[in-house]
């Protein structure tokens, strides 16, 4: 009888194991999710669980064929998920280009005019005043005055527009007049640069043509945790995307976009170029204690599935379980499941060039046995307490039984 109980504890126990064993895990046999998940198919979503795929050569060779899962690729994941996850109506692509013009004086700005031959109508800087303090202030309305002329126009003019307009109506008090017209500070035109760069504030336009390369490297460069693909330029109404990476890695120079009075630069951090990697793995945390998930940004918003795993410290020797490596995706609205086996070394060569996206979930399941050992750790304490009781029912099943004769 005590045999019977035994082997039947047994035989239940397997069944049982999604209740009993504590924690998440994979099953073994399953080809398909156990959740149903949106997917859209011929422009209509449906739910539907996912085909797990496997992570082998034949899966490498057809991500590589596309050439929007390189780094630099115009549709990369990585290039649309900030607009995906924050909801913006990004224009993707660059404003149209508009041929550099010379510097138009605007209101706020001050103007040095000098006329040779002639102090009375050139106001001296001297030795205690800036060219700024003693130049003509363009007023809010776009003009300034000036003796003998009267009141110039300014705005929206050039200096060589405006020296010839002083030139032309000073001609009639002064002969053979030589004059010239410069811009003694500029405080008209201005951009916005904000958000992951070093010194973020104001820069003001001048005769010297502002970049987007210009005005990030005048805010001192991108910090480390910059989404360099996903920059933002606010024009008009409009906002359109830069991907500063491409400039710099690429040669795009397209994307170094010359920027205007009004324009706002936004670099955005990496906060969503974010993969997270659960299950068994150590990485060491505050204490020596050892971790069993983490998350990890995307550097650049590019990783491969090695480098993820190495990243989070590599799998547990004693519990885990390599042949049974997932990576869930649910990326722009995309969702997929891949299965890597690596209890081989060498097929870490497939997971580092298996590309990740931005909110990838890496899980390492648990090995069978530890699976096990927590099955007993369970139920031991339930024998021990039917163990305690006087009567006909004594469950012992790891004692050794006497032998029948």
């Amino acid at each position: 009888m005590r045999t019977k109980i035994f082997f039947t504890l047994i035989a239940l126990s397997p069944l049982a194991a999604c209740s009993i064993i504590p924690g998440q895990h994979m099953n073994p046999f399953s080809r398909q999710s156990s959740v149903e998940m949106p997917v859209t198919e011929n422009n209509e979503t449906i739910l539907k669980r996912l085909n797990i795929q496997t992570i082998n050569a034949q899966l490498i060779v057809e991500l590589e064929q596309d050439f929007n899962n390189r780094s630099l690729g115009p549709d990369n994941v990585a290039n649309h998920y900030f607009d995906y996850r924050i909801g913006s109506n990004t224009i993707k692509g660059v404003p149209d280009s508009e041929p550099y013009t010379q510097y138009r004086v605007g209101p706020r700005d001050i103007l040095n005019i000098t006329v040779w031959d002639h102090p009375e109508l050139t106001i001296p800087a001297g030795q205690f005043r800036s060219a700024e303090a003693a130049g003509n202030v363009v007023g809010e309305d776009g003009t300034f005055f000036y003796p003998y002329v009267g009141v110039v126009h300014a705005a929206g003019r050039t200096v060589e527009e405006i020296r010839d307009e002083l030139t032309r109506r000073l001609s009639k008090y002064i002969e053979q007049v030589q004059l010239d017209v410069r811009v003694a500070a500029y405080r008209s035109q201005r951009v916005y640069v904000v958000g992951e760069v070093a010194q973020p504030g104001i820069q003001l336009v001048k005769d010297i043509p502002l970049t987007v390369l210009e005005a990030i490297n005048n805010a001192g460069g991108v910090k480390p945790e910059a989404d360099q693909r996903n920059i933002t330029l606010t024009r008009d109404g409009r906002t359109y995307s830069i991907n500063l990476l491409s400039l710099y890695e690429g040669g795009d120079i397209s994307q170094n976009v010359l920027l205007k009075h009004g324009d706002v630069l936004n670099v955005p951090d990496s906060m969503l170029n974010k993969v997270f990697v659960l299950g068994e793995t150590n990485h060491f945390v505050a204490g020596g204690a050892i971790g069993r998930s983490r998350s990890l940004v995307m550097n650049k918003a590019r990783m491969t599935l090695t480098e993820a795993l190495s990243e989070a410290g590599g799998f547990d020797q004693e519990t885990s379980d390599p042949a049974r490596i997932f990576v869930f995706r649910g990326g722009l609205g995309k969702s997929e499941i891949f299965h890597l086996d690596a209890k081989s070394p060498d097929a870490l060569l497939l997971a580092d060039r298996f590309p990740l996206q931005p909110r990838d979930v890496i899980y390492v399941d648990r090995a069978q046995g530890i699976r096990w050992n927590q099955i007993i750790a369970q139920i031991q304490p339930t024998i021990s307490l039917l163990n305690s009781f006087d009567g006909s029912l004594r469950i012992q099943p790891f004692r050794r039984l006497p032998s029948v004769r």
